[in-house]
Formats: structure tokens, C-alpha cells, sequence
């Protein structure tokens, strides 16, 4: 390392230091490994991210167990004999590879671990619950009670009310995929447990709708998430609003004091 570079670092790790004094850090990502290194207090995922760290040959364990595990629904005699498809079972090797990646995270962190929904049941309210149920019973399989799981569920109108009836069961849920004050009220009244709103995809939009939008103060990512969190304060909401998908530091630091941030 070059003194610049040691600096650098030094620097970095001060900076988060100071952000731990006044926001819960949570780690994005799959990569168990790395939140060895960070000490964080809650872990979350998506597919994408459970995608890049399944490509590391260091997991390959790891992937080849649940492939084992989802082929048992097959049968001895072969998917037909009990009309599964392949379809069926990838996306059991999907849920379980979710849940093993989960598993191991809740190893590592104090906290809690996010378990995303498949994006494609965002308008069906009653297959959303009932994955959810099915994620929670994975977990509940290796050992983790509902109560360290959040799952993570995009923030349609569907996916509100699913996530209203989860909760009311004592299942948690984080409220993901949210662009726009309106959803952020349909969560508040759903009454869910966390809400993630996207810092960054909201500066994408309007970056792509007039290019000289500004990064600092005037971020429109960092002034929506702001007033969601006056407004939950304001009304006594008791949803968590964690900032996620940043696209530059200043973005973090702007929102120091927000329940949560998710990096």
C-alpha cells in the first residue's frame, strides 16, 4: 500500500465510525466474507447479489447442497412422475439457495437478514404470502426463528397488503423497490416493519430527465428519503426507513441519523 492509499482507508474507516454514533449499518450483500470484516449489525440480499457471490467458486458447496436438497421433490423416479417442472425446480434451488446464503449470514451478523420475494409474484398478495411463509419455514428448518427475518418485498399496492397480513402473523417485513412518497404512505398504513426506499434509482430518473441535476445537497433521492422519515416522526409511524442503493458517499452522509442505511 502506498501511504495515499493507507491514508485513504484511514480515512474511509473514520468516516464510518462516525456513521455507526447515529445510523444502524447494514451490510448489502451475499458476500459472508466480507461482513467479517465490517462488523455490521444487519445483512441484507437480492438475487443479484446472491448471483455475483454464487459465481465464487467458494461457494460452490454451498450451491451443489441445495441443488441436492431442491431435487429430492423430483422423486427417485423423475420430475414427471410427480408433475414437476424444471421451472419448479429452479426455483426451489432458488429459495433454498436464498435461505442457505441468509443462514449463513445470520451467523455473522447480531441482526437481522433481509429474504427478498421473487420480483414477479409484486402483484399477486396471496402467492407473495405464501412464499413468505415458505421462506420462513426454510429458515425455521435450519434453526432461525421468524423474528431475525425480514422479508423483502416490493412495495406495489399488492405487495402492501401482503406485507399488512404477514406482519399481523408476527412475520417482518422490508418494504423494497420504492420510488415515490405515495408508496412510502401505503407502507406507513400497511404497517410494516422497515421501508427501503432507493436513494440512487431516484437520482437515476431524474439525472435521465434533465442531466444537470445536482448530486449534493439538491439530491432528489436524499430529499425524498428525508421527508419519509419527517413524516413517519411526524405521525408517530413506527416503520424503520433505511436509505439503500447509494450512488456516491455525499448520499450516505446526507442521510447520517436515518434509522438504518443499507452499503
Amino acid at each position: 500500500f502506498s501511504l495515499f492509499r493507507i491514508t485513504e482507508i484511514l480515512i474511509t474507516m473514520s468516516s464510518l465510525d462516525k456513521l455507526r454514533q447515529h445510523t444502524k449499518i447494514v451490510a448489502d450483500s451475499a458476500d459472508f466474507r466480507l461482513l467479517k470484516q465490517y462488523n455490521a449489525e444487519d445483512a441484507t440480499t437480492n438475487p443479484s447479489l446472491i448471483l455475483r457471490a454464487a459465481r465464487d467458486p467458494t461457494y460452490r458447496p454451498l450451491i451443489d447442497q441445495c441443488i441436492a436438497q431442491a431435487s429430492v421433490i423430483a422423486g427417485p423416479l423423475g420430475m414427471n412422475t410427480l408433475r414437476v417442472t424444471k421451472k419448479d425446480l429452479v426455483e426451489e434451488v432458488c429459495d433454498r439457495l436464498s435461505v442457505a446464503f441468509g443462514c449463513e449470514l445470520l451467523k455473522i451478523v447480531p441482526g437481522f437478514v433481509s429474504t427478498e420475494v421473487n420480483a414477479r409474484l409484486s402483484y399477486d398478495t396471496e402467492k407473495s404470502i405464501a412464499k413468505a411463509k415458505k421462506l420462513i419455514g426454510l429458515y425455521a428448518d435450519h434453526g432461525f426463528p421468524k423474528e431475525r427475518i425480514l422479508i423483502k418485498m416490493a412495495a406495489t399496492w399488492e405487495g402492501c397488503r401482503a406485507s399488512e397480513a404477514l406482519e399481523k402473523e408476527g412475520i417482518r417485513t422490508n418494504m423494497t423497490l420504492v420510488f415515490s412518497w405515495y408508496q412510502a404512505v401505503a407502507v406507513a398504513q400497511a404497517r410494516s416493519y422497515l421501508i427501503s426506499p432507493f436513494v440512487g434509482r431516484i437520482l437515476d430518473w431524474y439525472k435521465k430527465a434533465d442531466p444537470a441535476t445536482d448530486h449534493g445537497k439538491a439530491d432528489p433521492g436524499v430529499a425524498v428519503v428525508t421527508d419519509i422519515f419527517n413524516f413517519y416522526k411526524v405521525n408517530n409511524y413506527e416503520t424503520i426507513v433505511m436509505g439503500a442503493s447509494f450512488r456516491n458517499t455525499q448520499e450516505i452522509k446526507d442521510l447520517c441519523g436515518c434509522g438504518r442505511i443499507t452499503i
